[in-house]
């Protein structure tokens, strides 16, 4: 078991903090946070130990697990770093895309090793379908939420775009092209909706909406691409794929056919997969222990939520 500790006991730190202490694949050593009542309150509450200094702590660990404000996420993990400890950071990685490149530069010269917490790639509305995802050429994706002051430090790019920045990346293998979007602040000092347009060299366009001042939730993605439609469903966690295949020589009488206007004809078939029950947030840090202990690349690395992050501020830049 890797000795694990946690930076930060906000709303989410304390939810690592939960599945660290459930987890096979780690011993949950104590926490450190620079704010004395609320870190009195929570080791009080739950029985964690809590450490008097992020020093004190980081000695005392294999893995440093960073649930900090994303300002912090920087000076944090080059601790960590330059002691030798492996990283786990909240997205997004850092602050700017300097910081995010020193990190790279300092977890490869250390030899340690780094996860970003997008932690959608883990949700399992996304995963039952990913491998169905092959060179999608139209993206639209959706994430609103209900406005929460939690979160209002940064624009609503990273708060809430960037998971789905990440998912796009992920699952499309061409370079950025253009970008272009608008942003409104409606509440905050920083944009509270957003609208994006990534172009990519491969011809790919995607179109992203994030808004915090929404009267309902929505996370919703989809895919088009080359005879299938996918949609994902990450707050419902659900999936449908819609295939279209050729028809067969005798199609059910019930069948759904389509002609286009040169007589070609394809059936559409309408599948949804079985999307299996999962903690998405213990899957990921479950994940990087996996990747220390076999030494393989984590699901999200280093250098995949640096380049998440550098896309969205391509389209803070926009604003």
């Amino acid at each position: 078991m890797l000795k694990a500790g946690v930076l930060g006991a906000g709303h989410l730190g304390k939810i690592h903090l939960r599945l660290l202490q459930q987890s096979k694949k780690y011993e949950l050593v104590g926490f450190y946070d620079p704010f004395t009542e609320n870190a009195q309150k929570v080791a009080k509450e739950f029985g964690y130990t809590l450490f008097n200094s992020i020093t004190e702590l980081i000695d005392a660990v294999d893995v440093v697990d960073i649930v900090t404000p994303t300002l912090s996420h920087f000076d944090c993990a080059r601790q960590a770093i330059q002691k030798g400890k492996h990283v786990f950071i909240e997205k997004p990685i850092t602050n700017t895309i300097l910081e995010a490149e020193s990190i790279r530069t300092l977890a490869s010269q250390f030899h340690v090793k780094g996860q970003v917490g997008h932690v959608e790639r883990f949700n399992p509305a996304f995963t039952a379908v990913k491998d169905m995802i092959d060179t999608p050429m139209f993206i639209e994706t959706h994430r609103l939420a209900e406005f929460n002051p939690r979160g209002t430090d940064v624009p609503v790019v990273l708060d809430l775009m960037i998971h789905d920045i990440d998912i796009i990346l992920s699952v499309v293998k061409s370079k950025v092209k253009n970008v272009h979007a608008s942003g409104v602040s409606v509440i905050s000092e920083t944009p509270d909706i957003a609208n994006a347009r990534i172009e990519f060299e491969n011809g790919c366009v995607a179109n992203l909406t994030a808004s915090r001042i929404s009267m309902k939730h929505m996370r919703k993605s989809r895919f088009f691409q080359k005879d299938a439609y996918i949609s994902v469903n990450f707050l419902e966690k659900k999936s449908e794929v819609v295939r279209m295949k050729d028809v067969p020589e005798q199609p059910d009488e019930f069948a759904m056919i389509l002609q286009n206007a040169e007589g070609v004809k394809k059936q559409i078939y309408f599948d949804n997969p079985e999307v299996a029950e999962n903690n998405a947030i213990l899957d990921e840090l479950e994940s990087f222990a996996d990747a220390i202990n076999n030494n393989t690349t984590p699901i999200v690395s280093l250098r995949q939520g640096t380049e998440a992050l550098r896309v969205a501020q391509m389209i803070i830049d926009c604003f």
